[in-house]
């Protein structure tokens, strides 16, 4: 048990320990506190400004 990846925005996580998507986007994963990774939904908009950030 445990978790490999844990909820970030719009995710949520249930008892048996799934991460579901709270509104429709793509999936993106980050590291998130701690340097653990961290599952993301994000909007096509919010997505493409945090891919172009990176890229940069």
């Amino acid at each position: 048990r445990g978790n490999k990846h844990f909820p970030g925005e719009n995710v949520a996580q249930g008892k048996d320990d799934t991460l579901y998507a709270l509104a429709d986007g793509i999936v993106y994963f980050h590291k998130g506190r701690k340097d653990k990774s961290t599952v993301s939904v994000l909007s096509p908009e919010v997505y493409a400004e945090k891919t172009k950030k990176a890229d940069a």
